[in-house]
């Protein structure tokens, strides 16, 4: 009996009956592809939150440049007298940016015919729009790098206006 049994046993081995499972090579196969697919895939990921705090940013420019003209409309065509704190009052969302307002030539305030208004995300890069009369320019400091594209000359800044 005990001899019918292991022959039993020994045969359907043999067979492939009663094998379940899967052998060490199908699961390292397994692993392999696994572990390529999150090579590729999880890169994308780790500067999204970067990316996100510079489209905030460009985002404030780009409302302070808006309450911006409306300050010059509301003050015959001049931008002097300009601040941060007027802007808000023309545009509450700006109230938690980062602004910095100069002329085009990096004095402390607007001229009467143009202005630079910078916004720095929270990874420090910094956004800026300029108006040098009526002449819009956006760029950006650390160009190809979170969400300023690169320079489209050597050692230049980026430019998200595009």
């Amino acid at each position: 009996m005990f001899l019918q049994n292991l022959r039993a046993k020994v045969g359907a081995r043999l067979n492939g009956d009663s094998e379940a499972g899967f052998t060490l090579i199908e699961l390292l196969v397994v692993m392999l592809i696994l572990g390529i697919l999150a090579a590729i895939a999880l890169p994308a990921f780790f500067n999204q939150k970067e990316k996100a705090s510079d489209a905030k940013a460009k985002e404030y420019a780009h409302s302070a440049q808006v309450a911006m003209e409306t300050f010059s409309t509301d003050h015959n065509g001049s931008y002097v007298g300009a601040t941060p704190a007027e802007l808000t009052a023309i545009e509450p969302t700006l109230s938690s940016a980062t602004l910095t307002i100069t002329d085009t030539g990096g004095e402390n305030v607007p001229s009467a015919n143009g202005y630079r208004i910078t916004s720095e995300s929270s990874n420090g890069n910094k956004f800026w729009v300029d108006n040098n009369a009526g002449t819009l320019a956006f760029e950006c400091t650390t160009a190809g790098n979170g969400g300023c594209p690169a320079a489209e000359v050597e050692g230049g800044n980026g430019n998200w206006g595009k």
